[in-house]
């Protein structure tokens, strides 16, 4: 297999994402691997766990991936010594700088080199935050009408800021106002409207890009935006957008930024819309940002972005359109949408919005006070849309406090406190741990279980003629469940069978606290290192993080394996069942798999006697045929469904 492997993250709907997604891997032997979400975390985990090379993404995803690695530094406490790092890091050899910052190579994975950036243009911070961290930055430009690529970069010598050079096969020049003009064989020669075929070039075949760039004496073309959103000032000058949002970004209270252009007597004057990390005062901020512009570049306006977020295309570009129609709004005295927009459209797509009064209303203020009323699933639903939409990862036990549309806002408004990180190991799935794993089977578990009691199993048969992978659920008395459980399954399943636990108390062994003497540390990490990688078990936290557990599930799901879950989340106190959570329902309805119901009979009287020991067939494990639920299952009632056929075994 070639070396190269891609994770591509741009939308099939567009040339580029099919260009770097469908032709250019082929062409190379290498593997694509596509994703379906945005997130940060799950991005880098892709990365990490699919041994990526390459990202193919739009700029919008590297400053996304930028903040969570700035502030993955800031949780753990040293942001001045990352910065310190970062600084000195200028000019320093790529493997200095690779050295440097290995802890972060470490977080996406030793393969992973490089990004390809597309869709849009790319600011300089973000591009050159990552040159400094070691790793490659190639752009691209092309249209659909120029059959992708115009132009890129050289993975090993790139043009600082620049889109690349014209690739073979194009012609580029600008026009007087500085237009890109492209032509060659792979330029449409026109449109089709209807049944005629209109022009798209003149008669020198010149195609007209729409966009405003630069080329250097080394033939490195920079874009420098659309042609319609030059703002054009009383004074006659064109004040490109990108170089004030560039000036912009340098501001470190600035999260992101959009500048456009506000009419005024015929002419347009620069705005400064903003999106701030805290309640930093704009002015100071857009005033630090001048000094640094000519001065018939320098705005006198600027707006304070009240969302977390700006709406987005598919291709995460600001729409620019309706940030200029909100501003217009609101300088002319009209309400702004408080928590409209990205957020409307969230509670839109999770049935909630229909709810509150006035939501449908374009620029109607939210109704902050309202109430709601999210179940369980709900949450879980609203809290994955809202991570997707605004690409950041949301602690789970403050989201649990959430109680009306305030309480929504504060928290995406607010700073992101630090989360407990769960370790999924990816090499207990790999040879050699799956070879040792089954030797240590039938060397020492399967005889444990023979001496604490052989068990009397019922119900094998439904499995003989059957292929997993399956999700098996079981009822939950006592930690020696897993052995059971283990031993009355057929070879074939319980040979690649993961096994779900209390993701706390895992972790807590991964991760001793620090005032653990060192003795204890060591011998906790022995007995995480034995756990995860003899019994294969992952962690499946009960307040937050479980959503990170559900997609390691998938994974083994993926990789053909099954997985074991104890629904009650607990043992029993009384011997009866206790209530399935729902997340059972919620991951067998993503999982797409058949489920193993189990019942475990006889143990919980052991446990009450204080027995350690059972006669042989005194325990009683019971295995029903497997149950397959329609896609369109409700989540709660796949639960209440599951928790009966157990009981009734």
């Amino acid at each position: 297999m070639h070396p190269i492997r891609f994770l591509n993250l741009l939308p099939l709907s567009h040339v580029f994402g099919q260009f770097l997604g469908i032709y250019l891997p082929q062409l190379l032997g290498g593997t694509v691997v596509f994703q379906d979400t945005l997130k940060p975390a799950e991005v880098i985990g892709a990365i990490r766990r699919e041994r990526i090379s390459v990202l193919v993404a739009v700029p919008r995803m590297l400053q996304s991936l930028k903040e969570t690695i700035a502030g993955g530094e800031e949780e753990r406490g040293t942001p001045s010594q990352f910065r310190t790092r970062f600084e000195s890091a200028s000019g320093k050899h790529f493997l200095r700088r690779w050295w440097t910052f290995r802890r972060i190579h470490r977080q996406f994975g030793w393969k992973f080199w490089a990004f390809i950036s597309g869709g849009a243009a790319l600011d300089a911070s973000t591009e050159e935050f990552w040159r400094r961290l070691g790793y490659a930055v190639i752009q691209g430009y092309g249209l659909t009408e120029t059959t992708s690529l115009i132009s890129l970069n050289h993975p090993f010598r790139t043009g600082k800021g620049s889109i690349g050079k014209v690739l073979n096969g194009r012609e580029v020049k600008l026009a007087e106002d500085g237009e890109i003009l492209v032509r060659g064989s792979g330029v449409t020669s026109g449109y089709w409207s209807g049944t005629d075929l209109k022009p798209a070039t003149d008669d020198e075949g010149w195609y007209r890009t729409g966009d405003v760039g630069e080329l250097d004496a080394q033939g490195n073309l920079y874009f420098k935006g659309r042609k319609k959103d030059v703002i054009v000032t009383a004074a006659g000058m064109n004040v490109y957008p990108e170089d004030l949002e560039a000036a912009l970004r340098r501001q470190p209270e600035v999260q992101d930024c959009v500048v456009i252009g506000l009419p005024r007597n015929g002419n347009s004057e620069a705005c400064a819309v903003l999106i701030l990390r805290d309640r930093e005062d704009a002015q100071a901020v857009v005033s630090r940002a001048n000094l640094s512009l000519a001065e018939y570049q320098r705005m006198q306006h600027w707006f304070v972005w009240p969302d977390k977020d700006f709406p987005r295309t598919s291709t995460q570009k600001p729409r620019t359109n309706e940030i200029r129609q909100a501003v217009l709004s609101h300088s002319s005295g009209g309400p702004l949408n408080a928590g409209g927009g990205p957020l409307n459209a969230v509670l839109v797509e999770c049935g909630i919005s229909k709810h509150i009064s006035n939501f449908s209303v374009p620029n109607a203020h939210l109704n902050l006070d309202f109430d709601l009323n999210l179940s369980s699933l709900d949450r879980v639903e609203l809290l994955s849309a809202l991570e997707e939409r605004y690409q950041i990862d949301l602690s789970e036990t403050r989201f649990a406090a959430v109680k009306t549309v305030g309480d929504l806002q504060n928290i995406l408004q607010s700073k992101i406190p630090a989360r407990v990180v769960y370790h999924y190991p990816a090499w207990v799935l790999r040879w050699p741990s799956t070879w040792i794993r089954l030797l240590v089977h039938y060397v020492l578990l399967r005889p444990s279980v023979f001496l604490l009691g052989w068990p009397r199993v019922i119900g094998r048969e439904h499995l003989q003629e059957i292929r997993g992978p399956f999700l098996v659920v079981c009822n939950h008395l006592d930690d020696v469940d897993v052995g059971f459980v283990h031993t009355a399954l057929p070879a074939h399943i319980r040979h690649k069978l993961a096994t779900a636990t209390g993701g706390e108390a895992l972790e807590i062994l991964r991760t001793p606290p620090l005032d653990r003497n060192p003795i204890a540390k060591i011998y906790d990490r022995i007995k995480w290192a034995l756990g995860v990688s003899l019994l294969n078990l992952f962690p499946l936290p009960r307040e937050a993080g479980f959503r990170q557990s559900f997609a390691y599930a998938g994974q083994c799901i993926d990789r053909g394996y099954s997985v074991l879950i104890f629904p009650e989340g607990r043992h029993t106190t009384t011997g009866k069942i206790n209530p399935f959570r729902s997340g059972i329902g919620l991951l067998v309805k993503n999982l797409l798999v058949p489920v193993i119901p189990m019942r475990i009979d006889g143990l919980f009287e052991l446990k009450q006697a204080g027995r350690k020991f059972a006669r042989p067939y005194q325990i009683t494990v019971r295995i029903g045929k497997p149950v397959q639920f329609p896609p369109e299952s409700d989540p709660e009632s796949i639960a209440r469904e599951l928790q009966k056929t157990v009981e009734k075994l």
